[in-house]
């Protein structure tokens, strides 16, 4: 096939999750039923908060942000994920693909750093319970969630631009489920090189210095629990703690399987597996881990829904 150039080359085809034929039906309805346990799950979550004034607080503050991200992220990929499975040939245009890598980068980079933010607060509520409310101030917390959107934008921006203004050429077809940098790298006939170090390095950044920050946070808590006196005020705390690390743990496992893979051995079937993973499995999970294991969320759900039955 000929050299394509930018202006010539009109749309992508996603090879989808697997080619094989007596997969197709069942894994639709798989992922059918996760993309509808996350749009409820997080839907609910956010509208749950906004209406509860109880769950007006810091750390309800970051849990609506973050099934919003999770939302987000999760309605970019599997709607067109799911067109797949039954079409024959799954097209998105060049720019839709374009979009699609630009959201799901911004949303995805959001997550790191708001479940950071997320593990700060679980230190000060924990850590400084007499300065919780001064710390912790509105202001801060607006400053805490802004930063990350901020900063997850300049770069999804910066990548998806970078990528989008080089030449295409050679096969169109990408091997993945949805438009992400390293298979569309692959499509490039220009020089790649300097991409790649940026994306390596941005990569490691986000993924290290969040982590990095939520195991310092958990550091702090651990040495603050384990000086508590009473035994109730252990479980107080581990039980304020216990669906925030359950999310963390899910997330971080999941991305550095995949980073710390030996390259001999990382296929993009692997990859793919990490990505459904971490692009519909764990933000379907979220929103069931805050409301399973938090009491305050079960709480506000019967009062909500006690309210709804009077009116």
């Amino acid at each position: 096939m000929g050299q394509r150039n930018l202006t010539s080359l009109t749309e992508f085809v996603l090879m989808g999750v697997t080619r094989q034929p007596e997969l197709q039906m069942p894994l639709f309805m798989a992922f059918l039923i996760v993309y509808t346990v996350t749009v409820v799950g997080n839907l609910g979550m956010i509208i749950l908060i906004q209406v509860d004034s109880r769950l007006h607080t810091p750390m309800y503050f970051f849990i609506k942000h973050l099934a919003f991200i999770d939302l987000g992220n999760s309605t970019v990929i599997c709607p067109k994920m799911l067109a797949n499975f039954v079409v024959d040939q799954n097209i998105i245009s060049y720019y839709a693909c374009a979009t699609q890598l630009a959201f799901f980068l911004m949303f995805i980079i959001s997550e790191f750093f708001i479940l950071s933010a997320m593990a700060y607060d679980r230190y000060s509520a924990i850590c400084n319970p007499l300065l919780y409310n001064v710390i912790m101030s509105q202001r801060r917390c607006r400053v805490l969630v802004g930063i990350p959107y901020l900063y997850s934008t300049f770069q999804a921006l910066m990548f998806t631009i970078k990528i989008f203004t080089l030449t295409f050429c050679g096969s169109n077809i990408i091997n993945h489920f949805y438009c992400d940098d390293v298979p569309l790298l692959l499509l490039l006939c220009s020089n790649a090189q300097e991409i790649e170090l940026l994306i390596i390095l941005f990569s490691a950044f986000n993924l290290l210095s969040s982590l990095l920050i939520v195991l310092v946070s958990y550091i702090m808590i651990l040495r603050a629990i384990f000086r508590m006196h009473s035994a109730e005020g252990r479980k107080k705390a581990f039980s304020t703690c216990g669906s925030h690390l359950t999310v963390v743990v899910v997330f971080y496992s999941s991305l550095l399987f995949m980073y710390t893979q030996p390259k001999a051995a990382r296929s993009f079937d692997t990859d793919k597996v990490a990505s459904v993973f971490y692009t519909l499995v764990i933000p379907m999970l979220n929103p069931l881990i805050y409301s399973l294991r938090n009491k305050e969320v079960k709480k506000a759900f019967h009062r909500v829904c006690k309210n709804q039955c009077k009116l």
